[in-house]
């Protein structure tokens, strides 16, 4: 199908969408998520509440983000490429004239919006340009149990003491509802917008004991057999079927701190590579267990927090027509740091004294079965869970989709959705004519609701720090930042893991695709600066 005929046939299903009753939209985004570590793609970990939503929607088993954390917000809040609106590299303090954001967007229809959790763009959330009704800004990235800076709308909340016994992932679930609360009491006749920007299961790895306590020995075997296990389980759901990509074993984030540093400030079983599991002593075993026993607590607190959000749309009868939407920012993440508070020797693995980081053997795990980690834009550091649920529009439950899809779509879709034209006018003064705004790089994915439609193959650009890669169809270049002489092209139909570099062998089909990302390079460059 081509990019004329599909946009005439999102007009359509625009148009039907916005004769009903628009939805309520609930979109959540989880930070430094693997590929795998939900229960419904192929985790251990315990999270019936979206495995639920997974079962009564959908799940795309080729949904891509931008690899790190604000890179994939500028995406999520203005439908561009973080480079269209200069947000990666940050190249000024402000965003192109042009720039419009989606609760803006969405308040044109009628809708109130409502953020709660990390929102890590430029200046506050609460700033008038956003268009949040209410907001709830963790500004803080560095403690889950006290919070030193946060916002509720435009006010700088108190630090939080460690003695008060709270934890972010339980108060940006709080915060959510209270909004909601408000929302029905105030504004029932209206749709809501919430977003829902969770910063778990981020550095450092906190989490509650008794969340802790449910992993207690889970990973004792190590990162190899849980790699193994994962894959299976992957095969067995239909979500993949191919290789398992080749552990790294000395691909560090260029960030982290060296092994004298992490032995000197973290602890002697702290590790900054990947090596074999079998290869490490019983402390380095027993120490890197612990680490993942927090991670999975991490996640596991995440649903459970959700599950007291669809409790309370299900006890407000809003629950059958609220479209949830539920991603990763980015990959899980093998930067091994040491900030915040900063580490106590000795302190036990998830208590508040802790600040330790999940590390490049778990999150080779996590991002099971591809390769690298958050940073790169290798399969493992762009690949993300999605799931959608929407049950008085979508008939499918627990079916799969396949069709390549990008963070850049979330913006079409939802407008799409709410029956919003992409040429509203915006808000504010002296911007510049409508015209002078490039068109949204994104589609809508409403035709993938039904079923994975047989569109003509799109291109789907990647650049972060010096990693690049570019997607169109079945192929796939990348290049990674250690080495910026050379692209790697694969075909990902056979070979998502990326082990089988094919560039000397189809040298046409590596220049075509190197020339579209160039070309895509330049005009988001030139975007940015208008």
């Amino acid at each position: 199908m081509n990019r004329p005929l599909i946009a005439l046939f999102l007009s359509l299903v625009a148009t039907c969408l916005s004769a009903a009753e628009r939805p309520n939209i609930v979109l959540v985004l989880a930070d430094d998520l693997g590929y795998s570590d939900l229960g419904c793609y192929g985790g251990e970990i315990q999270t019936p509440t979206l495995d639920s939503l997974a079962e009564g929607g959908l799940r795309y088993t080729q949904f891509y983000n931008t690899g790190r954390c604000w890179p994939s917000r500028a995406a999520l809040m203005t439908g561009y490429y973080a480079q269209q609106v200069g947000m990666d590299p940050k190249l000024k303090t402000d965003w192109p004239s042009w720039t419009q954001f989606l609760p803006n967007r969405l308040r044109q229809a009628g809708y109130r919006n409502y953020l709660s959790g990390k929102w890590h763009l430029r200046r506050l959330a609460s700033s008038a340009e956003y268009a949040w009704d209410r907001s709830y800004q963790l500004a803080d990235h560095d403690r889950f149990f006290s919070p030193q800076d946060h916002y509720l709308d435009a006010q700088q909340l108190p630090p939080v003491g460690r003695e008060e016994g709270r934890y972010t992932t339980v108060d940006t679930t709080q915060y959510a509802i209270d909004f909601l609360e408000e929302h029905q009491r105030d504004h029932a006749d209206s749709p809501f917008f919430l977003y829902l920007a969770y910063t778990a299961p981020h550095f450092p790895l906190h989490a509650k004991a008794k969340d802790i306590a449910k992993y207690e020995g889970r990973y004792s075997e190590g990162w190899d057999k849980l790699r193994w296990e994962r894959q299976a389980r992957l095969e067995k759901l239909g979500i993949y079927q191919g290789p398992l990509a080749r552990r790294q074993e000395n691909t560090i984030a260029p960030w982290s701190l060296s092994q004298t540093q992490l032995e000197e400030q973290i602890d002697p079983g702290e590790l900054g590579t990947a090596p074999a599991w079998d290869s490490l002593t019983p402390e380095q075993k027993a120490y890197q267990a612990s680490k993942m026993e927090v991670h999975a607590a991490m996640v596991d607190r995440l649903d459970q927090e959700l599950a007291r959000l669809v409790a309370y749309l299900k006890a407000n009868r809003k629950f059958e027509n609220t479209l949830f939407l539920f991603l990763s920012d980015n990959g899980a993440t093998a930067e091994q740091i040491n900030r915040g508070d900063r580490h106590l020797p000795g302190a036990a693995s998830g208590s508040a004294d802790s600040y330790l980081a999940l590390g490049p053997g778990w999150s080779t795990a996590a991002n099971t079965p591809f390769s690298l980690h958050k940073h790169w834009n290798h399969e493992g550091g762009i690949s993300s869970p999605f799931i959608v649920h929407w049950p008085q529009s979508i008939a499918a439950n627990g079916e799969l989709r396949r069709t390549p899809a990008h963070i850049v779509d979330i913006v079409p879709t939802l407008l799409d959705i709410a029956g919003i034209a992409p040429e509203l006018p915006r808000f504010g003064k002296n911007l510049p004519p409508l015209d002078e705004a490039p068109p949204l790089p994104g589609l809508s994915l409403t035709p993938t609701f039904a079923h994975d439609p047989e569109w003509e193959p799109r291109g789907l650009y990647f650049h972060h720090a010096g990693n690049r890669a570019y997607r169109r169809g079945e192929w796939k270049i990348v290049m990674r930042r250690e080495d910026q002489t050379h692209w790697a092209l694969y075909h990902l139909t056979n070979d998502r893991a990326e082990r089988n570099n094919l560039a000397d062998t189809h040298p046409d089909k590596l220049a075509q695709l190197v020339a579209l990302w160039e070309k895509e390079e330049l005009q988001y460059r030139i975007d940015a600066s208008r």
